[in-house]
């Protein structure tokens, strides 16, 4: 077989641009620390870490969804408790204010102060999160929830909706607590023989008008309802308490997801620097051999042995 002097540097040039490119390859890895520099290095490992990208996005979503329900209900949260201490206040109040040794005037010191107590609750009931929007008034996250009509009486404008959003792949939680659910109202009896409900801020302002009057009767009513007042309250804390508990556990599993697909993503895409930069190693002194074996032949020629 006769090989041509065209052909065999065609042979050794296609040889040395394999060796090359096969070191700059190995050099490009290691300047990015990834396997896969471009999809054509490895379409298949390429489209793996596209899918798992594309899923880690998605989870991470979930966890920033999360955050931000986190610090609504912590925000609800601190308010029911801050009612939830006001009305204690109010309770002790309406209880000294039930004793018949207290004057007049000290009947009315403590009206006064039920009366800035209930300002106090109205306002923990209008609370909004870091967004300026209204923590319990449902959906109508815009309009307070509880405002005074006309004649001042305090009425809830929200609604009653419970809003959820996604927190994983199937799970979704409740965002919000209608107004309604802790703040309720009471039932009494109209002296008719009829049970009527009462609005929660009309309970209060009954009481402070028995107060005010030394209406004793109404003043232990009173005292009564503040206790189913209270429980309204404590129910509301307890369901926040158990949507924060979901959050948590909701957090450890996604926490959970994104390590393993992070892990996953690792295995697939980063680059062992030991064995790269041994293979580099590798392609150097290839390409240096090939590269001094092609100039050594690359002189021989048959016109150097005739005479």
């Amino acid at each position: 077989m006769k090989i041509s002097t065209s052909l065999y540097f065609s042979n050794a040039t296609t040889q040395l641009s394999n060796v090359q490119g096969e070191l700059s390859k190995t050099q490009e890895q290691l300047s990015v620390g990834k396997q896969i520099v471009k999809p054509s290095d490895a379409p298949d490992k390429a489209a793996l870490v596209t899918r798992l990208e594309s899923e880690l996005s998605r989870q991470t979503g979930y966890q920033d969804t999360l955050k931000a329900v986190n610090i609504r209900l912590t925000a609800e949260e601190t308010s029911l408790k801050n009612t939830s201490d006001v009305m204690y206040r109010i309770k002790e109040l309406a209880v000294q204010a039930a004793n018949d040794t207290l004057s007049p005037q000290d009947r009315q010191s403590v009206a006064l102060e039920l009366s800035n107590l209930k300002d106090q609750v109205l306002s923990l009931a209008n609370s909004q999160d870091t967004n300026g929007n209204y923590l319990f008034s449902g959906s109508r996250t815009g309009v307070p929830a509880f405002s005074k009509d006309a004649s001042g009486r305090v009425l809830y404008q929200g609604d009653q909706a419970r809003m959820k959003v996604n927190v994983g792949d199937s799970r979704r939680m409740n965002l919000n607590m209608p107004g309604s659910d802790a703040f309720t109202r009471v039932v009494r009896d109209d002296g008719k023989g009829n049970k009527v409900g009462v609005d929660f801020f009309q309970s209060l302002d009954d009481l402070v008008t028995a107060v005010k009057a030394g209406d004793h009767n109404n003043i232990q009513r009173g005292i009564g309802e503040v206790d189913t007042l209270q429980n309204g309250i404590s129910q509301g804390l307890g369901q926040v308490g158990s949507d924060l508990a979901i959050v948590d556990m909701q957090n450890t599993v996604l926490d959970q997801v994104v390590l393993q697909l992070k892990t996953t993503r690792s295995d697939v895409e980063d680059l062992d620097y030991t064995s790269a930069i041994t293979k580099m190693n590798k392609d150097q002194l290839a390409l240096e051999a090939a590269q001094s074996s092609f100039a050594k032949i690359s002189q021989l020629s048959l016109f150097k042995y005739m005479n």
